[in-house]
């Protein structure tokens, strides 16, 4: 049986697939042959004075085909064996035009004005799906409106890479805004800033960011410091859910922040397994991976509120303190402290807070980050929404006691390699999440929104459901952030005074985008250096820049990342990068499950990094190819970070004791040099948590026993009047 053989396969990055179409029949003239319209397209033939069939008996001839799919258009070309007379200069000629035509534009964020119209109103002509949705949200209004303000916070910081707004001062700078404030006249914003004698206001750690952030800081009030967090929203007000691994749950109980019976108070759901499927039915056959299975990745569903309500619980009962809606404004930097300026939402002022050093957790969006990196703050970035979601989708589409960790159900889109991600949590509930890996650029930043519309058009594809009939809890978003470092070096996460963590510091695993357990990973580590810097007065960058999670076997993984990343300004082949992914899980497949664990959850080895590559690459010879066209020019880095990788392993092996000797060595080494003491720390932290492994026992922190926290008391009467509640002190309202 004779098949007809593909010659081409384009993605035109149009949702508009009837333009395509009638561009192909009314305006493409071919160089050569006689075009024929067809319902999908059209069939080009040999001119008739020349026309004449194959030695096969079959005709001659070129059909190329349209159709729709993740709201773009796709083309195909084929023909029988025999291809026409000067085919691929017709074919070429058919790729330039059509890309000169409908080129790739990136979606622009529309200016809205809020004063005289409700954000669904001035969203709605440009994402309709997405406002009519939100509405169905309980919070869809403000949550919508926050969408919105993330995705211009981002776009305004990518835009401004290479001079971004300084924030972070040394005491005695002119250009300080303190400096111009009490140079300024009375009608001026005032600041309410503390005296030098007044020490109510003064901490041992500032953290600036009440989300992961108030993780850290629970651990540090544990620790005996006094410890405030700067929120800029609602303290508990979060728009992501959080899954972690049972290893990674054990860490927190064996750090002490949580009990075994606390933690489990937060999981919702604990799964049998997870899937891991990229689509393959435009690839070769030999390249198809079977569906990869997890066991024990991000397996357990927490409860994201309670968890971070009972970190800050843990803070406040510690002796730390909250200041949420506060947006932190910028910092001074002097020999005795640092001095932070936030500013109350809702405030004309200022208010000054003082502390030994800073703790920069603002994520993506650190002011603090951009000024100290410019343009190597991120390299790259994953716009991620999605929602969560309950009834609607029956257990015969899917089994609710297992997750959906990577799956793409098409090609390249629009300049972007769609991922979902499912994860269940209580009651029939779903999480579902709608990703792709970019890379950072000023012109296509990636969009929140438009994002958000491919979510709710293509959902039912996915899933095989009506999105009407499903019941829409809250929605999820944010942009993940990345960094490929070749060396700890590379990318500054210090200054005197001021350190970051979590996302701020790009500390997320480069398959699975886990910001949270990368950081409950290393929050042994983290708390352990931070304890000993503040005990022993060492807050210089010199000193602060040791407390990184930096890993060596995640900066190699970043090829992989890479692979997921569409080149900005080019068009790649539609299937390429399910073709990359499809190979390398090929490989992983065929290791055993904890293996593919230890893989997905960072903490592989040299050998098992180097076996499953090099089965790739045997398996599939192409995949140095594809991932050349997609990495060419960061290869020479990448080789750098593995020689570092190859380099870092073989010391782990040679110094594998080190970690004991210090740990053992404690007592006199901290008395005898304590700057001495800091740097063996870190060290021997890098030989266990920076090559992905589990540190000895007798290395690992623990925190002293938490104090009880309070019990809830039940609420007293407020006394009210007619008029509206203004939150006023002790419920009274007044008078007017």
């Amino acid at each position: 049986m004779m098949c007809m053989q593909e010659v081409l396969y384009l993605e035109v990055p149009t949702p508009n697939t009837n333009a395509v179409k009638g561009w192909l029949q009314e305006t493409f003239t071919p160089g050569h042959g006689q075009k024929i319209v067809t319902t999908d397209g059209i069939r080009i033939e040999p001119d008739p004075s020349t026309s004449s069939v194959a030695t096969t008996g079959l005709p001659r001839a070129l059909a190329i085909v349209t159709w729709s799919a993740q709201r773009t258009t796709y083309l195909k070309a084929f023909r029988w064996q025999t291809p026409l007379s000067r085919e691929t200069a017709l074919l070429e000629q058919l790729n330039r035009q059509i890309r000169q035509h409908f080129p790739l534009t990136p979606p622009q964020l529309p200016e809205i004005d809020l004063s005289q119209q409700t954000i669904f109103k001035a969203l709605a002509p440009h994402y309709p799906k997405t406002v009519a949705y939100f509405q169905r949200m309980p919070n869809g209004e403000a949550d919508l409106s926050q969408v919105y303000s993330r995705e211009k916070r981002w776009r305004d910081c990518v835009s401004t890479l290479s001079q971004p707004a300084k924030v972070i001062f040394r005491q005695g700078d002119p250009a300080a805004p303190s400096r111009r404030l009490s140079a300024s006249d009375e009608d001026s914003s005032p600041s309410d800033a503390p005296g030098p004698d007044d020490t109510e206001d003064h901490y041992d750690l500032i953290v600036i960011g009440g989300v992961l952030g108030v993780i850290q800081a629970a651990a540090m009030a544990l620790l005996g410091h006094r410890v405030l967090v700067i929120e800029r929203h609602a303290f508990g007000q979060l728009n992501r859910e959080w899954n972690l691994s049972r290893s990674e749950g054990q860490t927190l109980i064996d750090l002490g922040l949580f009990s075994q019976e606390e933690l489990a108070g937060l999981i919702l759901q604990e799964y049998d397994g997870g899937h891991i499927k990229c689509l393959d039915v435009n690839i070769p056959p030999l390249t198809r991976a079977p569906v990869l299975q997890t066991t024990g990745v991000l397996n357990v569903a927490l409860d994201t509120a309670a968890l971070i309500r009972q970190c800050g619980a843990k803070l406040r009962a510690a002796g730390g303190t909250i200041l949420d809606n506060t947006e932190f404004r910028w910092a001074e930097i002097d020999d005795d402290q640092a001095t932070v300026y936030v500013q109350p939402k809702g405030s004309e002022a200022y208010q000054a807070r003082r502390g030994r050093v800073l703790v920069d957790a603002m994520g993506i969006n650190s002011p603090i980050a951009w000024q100290l990196n410019r343009e190597r703050t991120v390299n790259s970035v994953c716009p991620m929404v999605g929602a969560r979601i309950s009834g609607g989708i029956p257990e015969t589409v899917w089994d609710p006691h297992y997750s959906d960790l990577i799956s793409s159900h098409g090609d390249i889109s629009r300049g972007r390699q769609l991922l979902w991600e499912l994860l269940p949590g209580s009651e029939r509930e779903l999480t579902i999440y709608l990703f792709h890996y970019h890379p950072v650029n000023p012109d296509n930043p990636g969009s929140l929104l438009a994002l958000y519309e491919d979510f709710f058009h293509l959902l039912p594809d996915y899933r095989r459901c009506d999105p009407d009939k499903l019941t829409w809890r809250k929605p999820t978003f944010g942009y993940v952030p990345g960094y490929f470092s070749q060396s700890p070096k590379e990318r500054a996460i210090a200054w005197d005074r001021i350190v970051a963590i979590g996302d701020t510091a790009c500390l997320h695993s480069p398959l699975l985008l886990t910001g949270l357990s990368s950081l409950v990973r290393h929050l042994p580590r983290l708390s352990a250096l931070l304890h000993t810097a503040l005990s022993h007065d060492l807050v210089k960058a010199r000193h602060l820049r040791q407390i990184r999670a930096f890993q060596s076997n995640t900066a190699v993984t970043w090829l992989l990342a890479k692979g997921m990343m569409v080149p900005p300004g080019r068009q790649l082949p539609p299937a390429r990068v399910n073709a990359v992914l499809n190979g390398f899980f090929t490989s992983l497949a065929q290791e055993k499950p904890e293996v593919v664990e230890r893989f997905l959850q960072d903490g592989w080895g040299w050998l098992e990094f180097n076996r499953v590559l090099l089965k790739a690459g045997y398996q599939n010879p192409s995949m140095l190819k594809w991932i050349w066209g997609l990495a060419k020019a960061d290869l020479g880095r990448w080789v750098l970070a593995y020689l570092s990788f190859t380099l870092h392993a073989i010391v782990g092996v040679l110094f594998g004791w080190l970690p004991r000797w210090v740990a053992w060595s404690r007592a006199w080494w901290e008395t005898l040099t304590p700057s001495g003491w800091f740097w063996l720390q870190a060290q021997s932290y890098k030989l266990t948590y920076g090559l992905g492994k589990p540190p000895p026992v007798e290395t690992t922190l623990q925190l002293p026993p938490p104090p009880p926290l309070p019990k809830k008391q039940p609420p007293k009467p407020v006394p009210r009047d007619n008029a509206t509640d203004t939150g006023a002190p002790n419920g009274v309202v007044p008078k007017r």
